[in-house]
């Protein structure tokens, strides 16, 4: 008994061994860059060392006003855009999960698996179009290309993450609203948004990750330094002469880094359980 108790725990200190030199694997890019942010810009790639022997928090108040616009006037942009495009998924996708999930209506199958199809063009394939309808709409160098197709359900994803969610509601709550008299509307509003906070939270949060990161799509659409996000101003740090402003990249890389921390942390406790509950079983 005592020889199984033993062997019971070395294996669980032999897992949580490898799980914690994994973590480590994992953060080390992340601490480096940290540790890197805080050192001058000649000595970065001479000190690989995590821990500086020079510390130079000059970097961060460098890198603030290295550019056109003070920094965060980048992120600021960011926030607008992602905020917006969390809000346009929420109340989009959710109407749309609703009607797949609830509604019976003709073609509802075949509409259902063409939306799917979508989760396998690659944004390459439809950045052309993309931007000659948007050209046309003379929507070029403003943000609406970023956010109006968020309100129209654009991202199939979260449309399909949500549909099985509500699919797991018992359809037993929207018979009893009928009774009362509820609509559609009223049983959207009230029953099933109320119940799906899980999956609305989880995505919010991937949303707002996935617009706080995104590069190629900001690239594209936004030419004009004033309405750059983050991700682009990051990239004016770099110079294809070889006179990339590292410790100040590295330095406005952490400070965009926060936003996306703080909302995940935020959101934890529902991503968890949304993912858990959406049907990916």
């Amino acid at each position: 008994m005592a020889t199984e108790i033993r062997g019971g725990r070395s294996r669980r200190l032999s897992k949580h061994a490898l799980l914690i030199i994994c973590g480590v694997v994992m953060l080390y890019p992340l601490l480096w860059m940290v540790s890197s942010s805080a050192k001058p810009t000649e000595t970065i790639f001479r000190d690989p060392s995590i821990w500086p022997t020079e510390l130079d928090l000059g970097n961060y108040v460098d890198g603030w006003t290295a550019l056109e616009y003070p920094f965060h006037h980048y992120l600021i942009n960011s926030a607008v855009i992602a905020i917006l495009a969390v809000l346009g998924n929420l109340v989009s996708c959710s109407l749309a999960a609703y009607a797949f999930a609830r509604l019976e209506f003709r073609g509802r199958k075949i509409f259902f698996a063409m939306m799917l199809a979508t989760l396998m063009l690659p944004i390459h394939v439809l950045i052309v179009p993309q931007y000659v309808l948007f050209a046309q709409l003379d929507w070029i160098n403003t943000n609406l290309p970023l956010v109006v197709p968020k309100f129209l359900a654009h991202d199939a994803f979260f449309v399909f993450l949500m549909v099985q969610f509500i699919r797991g509601l018992p359809k037993e709550l929207d018979e009893a609203a009928r009774i009362d008299g509820c609509g559609h509307i009223r049983i959207y509003w009230r029953i099933v948004m109320p119940l799906s906070i899980p999956a609305l939270a989880t995505s919010a949060v991937f949303t707002f990750i996935w617009t706080w990161n995104d590069f190629f799509s900001q690239l594209i659409f936004l030419t004009d330094p004033e309405l750059w996000t983050m991700p682009v101003a990051l990239r004016s740090f770099m110079d294809g002469q070889g006179e990339t402003a590292w410790g100040q990249l590295f330095a406005m890389s952490i400070v965009g880094l926060a936003p996306i921390f703080g909302f995940f942390l935020a959101g934890q406790r529902y991503l968890t359980q949304g993912i858990a509950t959406t049907g990916f079983r």
